[in-house]
């Protein structure tokens, strides 16, 4: 559960930190996410999740 709390902190500080650093770039990213069909970004999001568990249990 430590773990847990640890990796969702350091996503929160990475993502707060690309907002801090790169706040055009951020909003116009955005902007671009809305022309994908929602279909893409699921399987984007599922390969995402995917790599992320092959990472953790490797680590582990």
């Amino acid at each position: 559960m430590r773990e847990l709390i640890i990796a969702f902190g350091l996503f929160l500080f990475i993502e707060g930190l690309l907002y801090a650093i790169f706040p055009s770039k951020m909003k116009n990213m955005l902007k671009k996410i809305e022309l994908f069909k929602e279909s893409q970004l699921r399987s984007g999001g599922l390969i995402f999740a995917i790599i992320g568990f092959i990472i953790i249990y490797f680590v582990k």
